[in-house]
């Protein structure tokens, strides 16, 4: 429909907009100097009456909600710090965080009133932003009334923020830019919307503008449709916890798990019987899984297994985890508060943890992810433990190969034994079933606890398998090329400051391609395995499989200090970083 109004406004606006500009020519014709000038767009300049200043002013109110249990009042919040008596006992508030023991104290026993006495005067901060300074609970009272009641539809939009610093070009009337005005905070943005709403500013926003969801994701917008768009699908998007209780505990259980399971959960504070163990567990990240099995990812990805249930009680809903080895998170916890993308967890006596959904955390292991992972270059064990006994040794020098058709080959003396692989889900987690004949310490089903690209930690019940991967490099080329050039000699084995070079005179000690090594002399033929690779240093793995000295005391995993076609010198170096041992190989002539 024709507005002519709006037509006169337009046609006023077009001739503020080229008068100057006109001006502007015929001035520039007496200079030299050309002056470009970027005319700004009739379309974003904030118009006082329209939804879009209107969802701005509405998103920027101040949200009283989150103190409502100690005013009872969503459309004002009382200023931090505050004293108030709760049953009796008086509690001085100067954080958000103390709202939840004020709700456990009310928890705390379940026939009693619920009561709170706030000590006045107190300072209230209303929607616009502003304060007025109360001297007793009846003109607080009075104040409250003004509000809507618990859960009633509100010009508050919660569901979504805009991120700070934005910035507003104000203009004159000849709409030229005259200053840019930086924003910084919700009030300093609804204190300058009122502005334009009352016409004593004249001004658009600069894009781009980052929003804010209630879960914490982003979204960025470039111009003035795609703001109004954005706030108006997104604000009434989330529930905004608008009612008399502390934070979103009015929830079923069902409701409660199913928001736990929908995202692994980093933790970005952490209390402990008054003690701040944030930078110990921060960012650490939990994964509530089906039938009750929780996994969480430490920072250095190791990841531990334990147990969750939930129960709604007169207390509230209550999460209960439990690990065998990490005791401070082993508690049952009052879910005090959860907003979009956040959960709060309180237990009397000092105890908080908050949380933050991250859809982005890996935890769990799913089989493509292992495969791929599996397939990547060869695998050497680097622990092996069955039931208390270490059995690493006698794997030393035979790396995995695992192939797509579900095959897996261990080379041992340089022959390949073939087996197949398989991977499973269960709800303790991933499973790698190893099947080998001849190898009973590893047709297992081992639950894959950590997995990384270079390194897979295993367990079953009494036993533990690491894996490490290990890819050719130049390096590591040069070694096997330089081995397989040749016989070697032992000229030089010391162990403990003792000289026993003498045990190897007469053999010869030759390295094959296909990771089969083997010592001839003293009428004696020893077969075993080696490989070379690389693990923060060049090492040599040598398993010469017997039991008979003297090589069965070269089975080891050696540092290798110098390598030359004609010399290689290995060193046994212990935990304290002593050498223990040196051999030392001399191309034979």
């Amino acid at each position: 429909m024709f507005n002519p109004k709006l037509s006169t406004m337009k046609t006023k606006l077009r001739i503020l907009m080229l008068l100057p500009f006109i001006a502007l020519l015929f001035f520039t014709s007496c200079q030299d100097e050309v002056i470009e000038v970027t005319e700004p767009q009739e379309s974003e300049a904030l118009v006082a009456e329209s939804t879009l200043t209107s969802l701005m002013s509405s998103a920027s109110i101040m949200d009283g909600s989150n103190d409502n249990i100690i005013d009872r009042a969503s459309c004002l919040s009382v200023e931090l710090p505050v004293t108030v008596v709760v049953k009796g006992l008086e509690v001085i508030i100067d954080s958000e965080e103390d709202f939840a023991l004020i709700e456990a104290i009310f928890k705390e026993f379940d026939d009693d009133e619920d009561t709170l006495d706030i000590i006045f005067p107190i300072t209230v901060i209303l929607a616009d932003h502003s304060e007025v300074v109360l001297e007793n609970r009846l003109a607080l009272e009075e104040l409250a009334a003004e509000c809507k009641g618990e859960n009633e539809e509100d010009d508050d939009i919660e569901c979504i923020d805009f991120q700070y610093p934005i910035s507003f070009s104000v203009y004159n009337a000849d709409f030229q830019v005259v200053n840019v005005i930086s924003i910084e905070s919700d009030r300093q943005l609804h204190r300058f919307i009122r502005r334009v709403r009352a016409r004593e500013v004249f001004a658009s926003l600069n894009f781009p503008v980052t929003l804010v969801y209630a879960d914490e994701t982003t979204v960025e917008v470039d111009n003035n449709i795609q703001l109004e768009r954005t706030i108006e699908a997104a604000k009434d998007a989330c529930d905004e916890d608008d009612d008399n209780d502390y934070g979103d505990d009015d929830f079923t259980k069902e409701r409660l798990d199913n928001y736990l399971k929908i995202c692994p959960w980093v933790v970005h504070e952490f209390m402990r019987s008054n003690q701040d163990n944030t930078p110990e567990y921060k960012e650490y990240a939990l994964n509530f899984m089906k039938e009750g099995v929780v996994t969480m990812r430490a920072r250095g990805g190791d990841v531990l297994t334990g147990t969750w249930n939930t129960r709604v009680t007169d207390r509230g809903a209550l999460l209960k985890m439990k690990f065998e080895t990490l005791a401070d998170f082993t508690l049952e916890w009052i879910v005090h508060d959860i907003e979009y993308g956040k959960i709060k967890l309180f237990e009397v006596g000092g105890n908080r943890i908050i949380m933050k959904k991250n859809c982005d955390v890996v935890i769990d292991i799913t089989k493509e992810r292992i495969k791929n992972y599996l397939q990547e270059c060869l695998w050497r064990i680097t622990r092996l433990n069955i039931n208390g006994v270490d059995n690493e040794k006698e794997y030393i020098g035979t790396p995995f190969k695992f192939y797509e058709n579900d095959v897996v080959k261990l080379r041992v003396n340089g022959e390949l034994v073939e087996g197949t692989y398989e991977i499973g889900l269960s709800p303790v987690g991933a499973i790698l079933k190893i099947n080998l004949e001849g190898r009973p310490d590893l047709r297992l089903a081992w639950v894959i606890n950590f997995l990384e690209p270079g390194l897979i930690k295993l367990s079953n019940e009494n036993n533990q398998m690491v894996l490490k991967r290990m890819c050719p490099d130049e390096d590591v080329d040069y070694i096997t090329r330089v081995l397989v050039n040749g016989a070697w000699i032992v000229t030089s084995y010391i162990d403990q400051d003792m000289d026993e070079t003498e045990n190897y005179n007469g053999y010869v000690i030759g390295f094959n391609h296909n990771g089969k090594v083997f010592a001839e002399g003293e009428g004696n033929n020893y077969l075993g395995s080696w490989v070379s690779y690389r693990n923060e240093g060049l090492y040599l793995g040598l398993n010469f499989r017997t039991q008979n000295e003297p090589f069965s005391e070269l089975r080891h995993r050696w540092i290798i200090k110098e390598i030359t076609p004609n010399k290689v010198e290995l060193k046994d170096i212990n935990s304290n970083g002593i050498i223990e041992r040196i051999l030392v190989l001399t191309k034979a002539k």
